[in-house]
């Protein structure tokens, strides 16, 4: 790899002005295809083409900028499940490049950070480093190496400049946040920044990471379903972990078989349910470039920069609100609502109407199997973006507290990866298991 690369765009000026063009390009192009129609094509034809263009505008701005921009780019990918089959075209092989591609660092700057941050013998450490990168993300890149003691290894290094774009990127997408609604409709794009935000300086620790990492790795060493690469050195913007061989879950989503995508749906579940239970931790960072299907079967899991510290474990009135809803236990789900402030002391609400509200989205676990699809989020997304609908105006209603902010936020972007791999598995088992008072007391 040549020194043609670029470091992460860092000029505030030239970052705001691409993300500027966003909403002036897609204004345009809203001109422009009027007139088409106005000149006699088609109505679909043209709005198949903005969408195509929009889609391309939209995740080349954020993959080329990295830090927060390629940051939401990646959260947003997660939802893609959640736009209706007639539009979702355009997006979804620019939101499957975005999960696990951006412009690499100069070589100079990675030998620079390396030098920083595990001192200028830093090659003696290695007993080979490939200069071209095997990954990148959102705030670093990955190279693969091998230790001194013969381990395949991967090297994960912050973008110099990463925390000032990242917060720059965010602050300025925030104003932005009705572009993304044309393609994720009932998505609150603007709490996803916030919370995004909130986040920055954790994921931006790489010290909190692999300590994140070790805990994950620990508790799930040997494990027979989920693999966890453990760390070989750390500095506070440079992480060396085991390298993990194994197919991306993009190409699972994109082309594996049904037993893959069952497969791989059912350890997710897996693992976004024991994790807080074995390792008092949850990754928070469910897209599809963070899993690695092995060819044991077993699912890899890679970057641990978001995660969230639950040492007791999943809030045990999670399971259980969820257990008396499917019991049809109306009033006492209500009341458990206000109890942990998912309804406000002023609201009025039907006990029934919101059980019914709920019942929906409880249908993965209602019965023994479940395939998620896409067609079943576009319903749910549908059901509460229509702001005529019953459905969002009692969900409007509701409030997220914020120590269940993070963990809904991960459910849902679980949920919509499983819905891209349309993955049917015994979710119910997985939480009869897992999840505090899902399961009757004994």
């Amino acid at each position: 790899m040549s020194d043609t690369g670029r470091d992460i765009p860092r000029g505030a000026v030239s970052r705001t002005a691409r993300l500027a063009a966003l909403p002036l390009g897609a204004a345009g192009r809203a001109t422009l295809g009027i007139g088409k129609k106005l000149s006699g094509r088609p109505a679909e034809e043209v709005d198949a083409e903005l969408q195509q263009r929009t889609a391309e505008q939209l995740f080349a701005v954020l993959g080329q900028l990295k830090g927060g921009a390629m940051k939401l780019g990646q959260q947003l990918s997660i939802f893609e499940a959640a736009v209706p089959e007639e539009v979702a075209g355009p997006y979804r092989e620019a939101l499957v490049k975005l999960q696990e591609a951006a412009p690499p660092m100069p070589v100079r700057t990675v030998h620079s950070v390396l030098a920083q941050q595990l001192g200028g013998r830093w090659r003696e450490r290695f007993r080979d480093f490939d200069d071209t990168p095997a990954a990148a993300a959102s705030i670093g890149q990955v190279h693969r190496a091998t230790w001194r003691d013969g381990r395949d290894v991967a090297v994960k290094i912050q973008y110099p400049g990463a925390g000032t774009a990242l917060m720059a990127d965010l602050n300025q997408l925030a104003r932005f946040a009705r572009l993304f609604a044309t393609l994720f409709p009932g998505m609150e794009v603007k709490p996803l920044i916030a919370e995004l935000k909130a986040r920055a300086e954790e994921e931006l620790d790489y010290g909190l990471e692999a300590d994140a990492q070790r805990g994950f790795a620990t508790a799930y060493a040997d494990d027979d379903q989920i693999v966890v690469p453990r760390v070989v050195a750390s500095a506070p913007k440079v992480i060396v972990s085991e390298w993990l061989e194994g197919t991306p879950l993009s190409r699972i989503i994109a082309d594996g078989s049904k037993a893959q995508r069952d497969r791989a749906g059912y350890l997710m579940a897996e693992l976004h349910f024991s994790g807080p239970q074995r390792a008092g931790l949850l990754h928070a960072d469910p897209h599809p470039g963070n899993y690695r299907l092995l060819p044991d079967g077993r699912l890899g899991v890679i970057d641990f920069g978001a995660t969230a510290r639950l040492p007791d474990g999943h809030p045990e009135p999670i399971g259980r609100l969820v257990r008396w809803a499917l019991e049809g236990r109306a009033e006492d789900v209500l009341a458990d609502l206000r109890v942990e402030g998912f309804v406000r002391p002023t609201v009025e609400v039907d006990a029934q109407g919101v059980l019914d509200f709920l019942l929906p989205f409880l249908a993965p676990v209602s019965a023994p199997s479940f395939q998620f699809t896409r067609v079943w989020m576009q319903e749910q997304a549908g059901r509460i973006g229509d702001p005529r609908s019953e459905a969002s105006r009692l969900g409007r209603q509701l409030n997220l507290p914020p120590a269940y902010l993070l963990i809904h936020r991960v459910t849902i972007g679980s949920i919509g990866v499983l819905c891209q791999l349309d993955a049917e598995a015994p979710y119910r088992g997985v939480c009869e298991r897992w999840l505090p008072g899902f399961a009757e007391p004994a």
